[in-house]
């Protein structure tokens, strides 16, 4: 079957590479018909994930088709079209029993790797992002090996496109789980988003479905900020403005009463902090840019939620958490537990509430995601979202 894998730093390719085979019981082949290139797969092409191995299945937002069960899957069957949560979760384990799904015990067996570098126990596995989280095959693929095939997959069992589930995978989720973790006051609050990457747009428009007042979003790239406002989101180009002073401004000084960072450890920005950080990074003496982070930290208004659901890879420096401390803030951050909030995203889209195909700007086969990753990470050519045909 053809593939996306990891070539090194800075390099993908498609390669032919082993169709997926059943290894357990409890899997599942599926059929690959939609797969996307997401944000925090860039981590992956720049380098800052480590434990990636020359020839690594890359991609974790895929949906398809099953083509074949193991023999004690129970609730899927040839034929079903399914969505797969980027997260891999057993079910059984007490985290999944309580519903947090990305902090599974039992789906990582490479668990003591992400333990020796956090110092703290190993969340879940997940699909295509190092074998530090499991170094499982991911979906940037013709196919795939599911398992846990009776927990993962969803069944899609209306008339709905590909491109309006494709992103309960992950992005959808990932925004929503952030706008949630804010615990908006419908009518009142003000919700900041920095970043208007997919992930940030989803945020955004869950923010207001959740009833905020107001939601404004940070970012410096147009196309992006103009989406955000296609959405009836005040925005901000940090580039042309002072972020803190416009935030202020905005909410009548006090500042907005929840940030979402959702733009993570790759985050661009000014001042001396940021320069701190590109070069720490570049040396290899910290994992993640916090520029993102410290502006939420100081934006915040006193005894809001500061919630991230931007990827983090390690130890961070210079983070203003007297400034937290001292306006009583609440973090709320992790993988998003996808497998909990699928069934009521999909009612929303099957409802009309939200079409979440508007955030695709580009469509292409596997042949041509090598390019387009690039294309993507350098915000060129308007990309926002890439979904790929693994068959055209």
């Amino acid at each position: 079957m053809k593939a996306i894998v990891w070539q090194g730093v800075n390099k993908v390719g498609v390669e032919t590479v082993p169709d997926p085979t059943l290894l357990l019981p409890t899997d599942a082949i599926v059929k690959i018909t939609s797969t996307a290139i997401c944000g925090s797969d860039l981590h992956l092409l720049d380098g800052y994930i480590p434990s990636m191995e020359t020839g690594d299945i890359l991609g974790h937002e895929f949906m398809g088709e099953v083509v074949e069960v193991g023999s004690e899957v129970r609730k899927l069957k040839v034929g079903d079209r399914v969505v797969v949560p980027f997260n891999i979760a057993c079910g059984v384990c007490d985290p999944c029993k309580r519903g947090f799904f990305s902090a599974c015990d039992n789906s990582n067996p490479n668990h003591r790797m992400a333990e020796a570098l956090y110092g703290a126990t190993s969340g879940g596995a997940l699909f295509g992002y190092s074998h530090m989280y499991g170094g499982y095959a991911g979906g940037q693929a013709q196919y795939v090996r599911v398992p846990f095939a009776d927990v993962g997959p969803f069944k899609i069992e209306s008339g709905l496109k590909d491109e309006q589930v494709l992103f309960l995978t992950d992005i959808f989720p990932t925004g929503y789980q952030a706008a949630e973790q804010c615990n908006i006051v419908p009518g009142r609050d003000v919700v900041a988003v920095f970043g208007a990457g997919p992930v940030g747009q989803f945020a955004a428009r869950s923010a207001q479905m959740l009833g905020a007042a107001h939601v404004i979003v940070i970012d410096r790239v147009p196309e992006r900020l103009a989406m955000a406002e296609a959405a009836g989101c005040q925005t901000i180009n940090y580039e042309k403005e002072d972020v803190l002073l416009s935030l202020r401004e905005a909410t009548g000084g006090r500042g907005p009463d929840h940030v979402i960072d959702a733009v993570g450890m790759e985050a661009h920005g000014h001042g001396p902090g940021s320069t701190m950080d590109k070069v720490q990074q570049n040396l290899k003496l910290t994992f993640d840019r916090i520029t993102a982070l410290r502006w939420a930290i100081l934006s915040c208004a006193k005894g809001g939620t500061v919630s991230m659901p931007g990827v983090y890879g390690g130890l961070v420096d210079k983070m203003p958490i007297g400034a937290a401390f001292a306006k009583g803030l609440i973090f709320r951050m992790g993988q998003t537990h996808t497998h909990r909030h699928i069934p009521s995203l999909l009612g929303r889209i099957e409802a009309g509430q939200i079409d979440p195909s508007f955030v695709i700007t580009h469509r292409a086969s596997l042949d041509q995601a090598p390019e387009l990753y690039k294309t993507f990470r350098d915000k060129q050519d308007c990309c926002i979202k890439v979904v790929l045909n693994p068959w055209a």
